[in-house]
């Protein structure tokens, strides 16, 4: 993804300096010094209203034509390890989760409401996992992960930030986003920052709120998948078994955006049975649904909306392909098509004023800078609430000690002990 570097929309931005750099370079040195001291006033302090300045030091600024400047370096992401979660949604630091994609009829006529009210046991949604599981992969792989120039009992991660793709997700499709606002957590522990997502209210409502239709549309995804997906290498994909959301295979990737060091895991759909495929992460596709496409107006839509979450997903931890099926308002599939993740960008150029993949990923990489001036108190009972509405900035709270504490005792101690964890 390197060569991504040198894609740009609109050459004459290449030297517009980010929302947040400007800001500080403007405020020189007296800026330097607050950024220093702002973890020691009250708790719970938070960041400007909207009639303050879009630039300021305690906000960031989601405005569009603000990253319209060179693509980033993003560094092909490398897979260190993977782990699964069972029926039970019991950790396993292995792949045993993974399956392999059978590829279907153009036109397979899949039925996904079949199922639907005698073969669904559905993940319970109330329980937050926060990071746990990707803290589990950490403690298991220490040895992994340890800085360079120390010694293998090093307690400290030779990483910048650990969080889900799926928060990661969020961030580059932020300035296109007009829906749905998030909340980030952020703690810095050991040197390195953790990012956790918290609910927010309106999220919380449409949960509780969630028709009967849009509960089934939501099982149909998963139906798609086990019409697509076998076991093994050499089995078939079995459609009369039951659909259990509690278990998952997720890949952990390692990469760099910026001069930020990210190590981040996500839900993988599927590999390639192929023995001679690319390994991991080349290797996985990304199966999705999707309403089928009847008319302009539709498919400028899927263009603008959907795609742009599908490439972004996907992008991210390398994956370099999707596999769509689109299905009609019975939710019967009646056509497949697949979508190179390297060519998203082509299909949406002559879409007008369409999302860039530039504004994504430098909005995501000056998000992670705004952290890292941010979040200077290395404390694991320390928070720092990042808050986002469409169309508004990015502002924080900090907290001490609150419900929104999100680093487990378990894992704060394995990491200050001297011997890294050997768990199976």
């Amino acid at each position: 993804m390197e060569q991504h570097r040198s894609h740009n929309p609109n050459p004459s931005h290449q030297n517009r300096p980010s929302a947040y750099k400007r800001e500080r370079e403007d405020n020189g040195r007296n800026h330097c010094e607050n950024k220093h001291s702002r973890p020691n006033r009250p708790q719970n302090q938070s960041g400007p209203s909207r009639g303050q300045n879009p630039h300021s030091s305690l906000s960031l600024s989601t405005r569009r034509e603000l990253y319209e400047r060179d693509f980033p370096v993003y560094k092909q992401p490398v897979e260190v390890g993977c782990f699964s979660l069972d029926s039970e949604r019991r950790f396993f630091n292995d792949g045993r989760q993974i399956r392999y994609y059978v590829e279907p009829d153009r036109r397979p006529n899949f039925d996904l409401r079949d199922g639907y009210k005698d073969r669904f046991i559905k993940r319970d949604d109330s329980v937050k996992e926060k990071l746990d599981h990707m803290l589990r992969w950490i403690l298991a792989n220490r040895s992994k992960l340890s800085a360079r120039g120390t010694t293998a009992s090093s307690c400290d991660l030779d990483i910048d930030f650990v969080t889900w793709r799926g928060h990661l997700t969020k961030l580059l499709t932020a300035p296109y986003e007009t829906r749905e606002g998030w909340q980030l957590a952020v703690t810095r522990f050991r040197g390195t920052l953790y990012i956790s997502e918290v609910e927010t209210e309106a999220a919380r409502r449409d949960q509780e709120n969630r028709t009967e239709r849009h509960e089934e549309m939501m099982y149909w995804g998963y139906k798609f998948e086990q019409y697509t997906c076998a076991d093994t290498v050499h089995s078939r994909p079995d459609p009369g078994g039951v659909v259990n959301t509690n278990e998952a295979f997720c890949t952990v990737v390692q990469t760099r955006l910026a001069d930020h060091r990210l190590l981040f895991s996500g839900e993988v759909d599927c590999r390639d049975k192929d023995p001679n495929a690319p390994a991991a992460p080349a290797c996985y596709i990304e199966l999705k649904t999707s309403a089928e496409i009847c008319t302009p107006k539709q498919r400028s839509n899927f263009h603008r909306f959907k795609l742009l979450k599908w490439w972004a997903q996907s992008f991210l931890p390398g994956v370099p392909r999707v596999v769509a099926g689109f299905r009609d308002e019975e939710g019967v599939v009646v056509a497949m098509e697949t979508f190179p993740i390297s060519k998203i960008s082509h299909l949406i150029k002559n879409e007008h004023n369409c999302w860039k993949p530039t504004v994504c990923m430098n909005f995501c990489s000056d998000f992670l800078s705004f952290v890292k001036h941010i979040a200077t108190e290395d404390n694991p009972s320390v928070v720092y609430l990042l808050s986002w509405e469409p169309r508004r900035d990015v502002t924080f709270s900090v907290h001490r000690d609150s419900p929104y504490c999100f680093l487990p005792h378990w894992f704060v101690e394995e990491m200050t002990s001297s011997q890294p964890s050997h768990q199976s």
